[in-house]
């Protein structure tokens, strides 16, 4: 038994019933117990109690057919914590006849290791079901780990990802001196965050807030790195809506001294036009100043949009039928020139609930949004006369949710998807010359965030383009 002193494990010698016949230094030690002191002593009564049973199993398995059996095991050792031990158990057959064979049980420590798995399942959960999206990458870039929120985000899934690089998601929008910086800094063994926007499987932008932290070895060399993503994809796009909102409270601000400013000398030159054509019969200056007229009413008509933008509204806001508003529109441009032969359809929800709005105002937006559907319309079946009926308008209303929704479809050219973004910009317009102010879309833009309202567009070029105004249902009379 001697030799078992000099092995660096707890060793225990066994009878059949379990009673310890010897203990080595290392179990002493580890028991803080003296030589002697465990002799004849059960085994059960160092384990922790639910360890007990185990114990007493692997004992018969190895008894049965002589074979080693294993065990891992909670022993109290003295300290505030109880320790794991992985005990391997087998037979011993003691010189000299008569002696019965006894039991050696030699442990292993294994509360580090154990420790260790506590704290990566711990990790493990926590990352598998954090809101935010991870990864992890080796050394070389290439993706070893994502959790669900991240294969939610990308729109990737785990298998996609595994083994490749995180460029598979990127938007393109980083020159490679911007991740040769970052890479430069995790290198080191540093913590990098910043913003950075990629791309998800189906090409949409996915912005994020992203740490790169180094995972590092005890002796601190880097074995990979940890990628944490905040999406900010919601905060990017109210920052462009407000960014917006403010530019066109600044153009509204600056179109009323400019309304003013203008109107004045407008004024005088159609007046001075009015002379002289009544003063001469000669055709071709008659010509020339009815032209002037007619450029002076193009500029009266801007600046009467520019003022409606810009000035506060002095109608007062009282329950409104907005079925009621789509029809009035309907019947004001589809007697129009370019309305003919177009078929306009409403499909509206009976009984929709009034709302808080200025009814003449609605009534403008309607009209302006139906404007640009007509000329889209007869634009595509312009030059097909016996097509033309084709053309169609449809007007719908509903509640969807907390919202009543308006929606002007049609079946004209489209809007090409390099325009859409900027069609609620003054004074941009896909019209010819004298077609249109570039005004009306953003003049019905802020009437309805004035209601605190919603107005979008959707497009397909050649199919047609679909108007969605939205009015909360909470609106209330101010």
């Amino acid at each position: 038994m001697g030799l078992l002193d000099t092995i660096p494990y707890l060793c225990l010698a066994l009878d059949r019933d379990g009673r310890i016949v010897y203990a080595n230094v290392t179990a002493r030690a580890a028991l803080d117990l003296k030589q002697g002191t465990l002799d004849g002593r059960r085994i059960d009564a160092l384990l922790s109690p639910g360890s007990r049973k185990p114990f007493a199993l692997a004992l018969r398995r190895c008894a049965a057919d002589g074979t080693p059996s294993g065990v891992d095991v909670k022993l109290p050792t003295g300290d505030s914590a109880d320790h794991d031990i992985q005990f391997s158990i087998t037979t011993y057959a003691p010189d000299g006849a008569g002696r019965p064979p006894l039991f050696i049980a030699t442990g292993r420590d294994i509360s580090a290791q154990k420790r260790k798995d506590l704290e990566f399942v711990r990790f493990y959960n926590l990352a598998h079901n954090t809101v935010n999206p991870l990864e992890i990458t080796d050394t070389d870039g290439r993706i070893i780990y994502v959790n669900p929120a991240f294969e939610k985000a990308s729109g990737f899934s785990r298998d996609e990802l595994l083994g490749r690089n995180p460029s598979i998601f990127s938007s393109g929008k980083h020159p490679p001196a911007f991740w040769k910086k970052v890479w430069e800094v995790i290198g080191a063994g540093k913590v990098w965050n910043g913003e950075i926007e990629n791309r998800r499987r189906n090409g949409e932008p996915f912005h994020t807030h992203l740490l790169i932290s180094p995972i590092l070895e005890p002796d601190g060399e880097v074995v990979g790195y940890l990628g944490i993503h905040r999406d900010i994809t919601e905060q990017k796009h109210l920052e462009k809506h407000l960014i917006h909102a403010q530019k066109m409270e600044s153009m509204g601000l600056l179109t009323a001294g400019i309304a003013h400013e203008v109107g004045n000398p407008l004024t005088s030159i159609s007046s001075v036009v009015q002379v002289l054509e009544r003063t001469t019969d000669d055709a071709f200056i008659r010509d020339k100043l009815e032209l002037i007229k007619n450029q002076v009413d193009r500029i009266s008509r801007i600046i009467r949009d520019l003022v409606d933008f810009s000035r506060r509204s002095n109608y007062e806001m009282e329950l409104t039928d907005v079925n009621a508003c789509v029809r009035e529109a309907i019947a004001i441009v589809s007697v129009a020139k370019k309305a003919k032969g177009i078929a306009f359809e409403t499909l509206s929800e009976p009984r929709l609930p009034r709302l808080a709005l200025v009814s003449d105002q609605i009534q403008q937006v309607m009209v302006n949004v139906l404007i640009n559907a007509v000329d889209a319309v007869d634009e595509k079946f312009r030059l097909l006369p016996t097509d033309r009926s084709a053309g169609k308008i449809t007007c719908r209303t509903k509640v969807e949710g907390t919202d009543l929704l308006v929606e002007v479809s049609d079946n004209g050219n489209g809007i090409p998807a390099v325009h859409l973004p900027k069609i609620f910009e003054p004074f941009f317009t896909t019209k010819r010359v004298g077609e249109g102010t570039g005004l009306g879309l953003w003049v019905s833009y802020g009437i309805i965030k004035s209601f605190q309202g919603e107005i979008s567009a959707a497009s397909v070029e050649g199919e047609g383009t679909t108007f969605t105004i939205r009015f909360p249902l909470h609106i209330t009379i101010r």
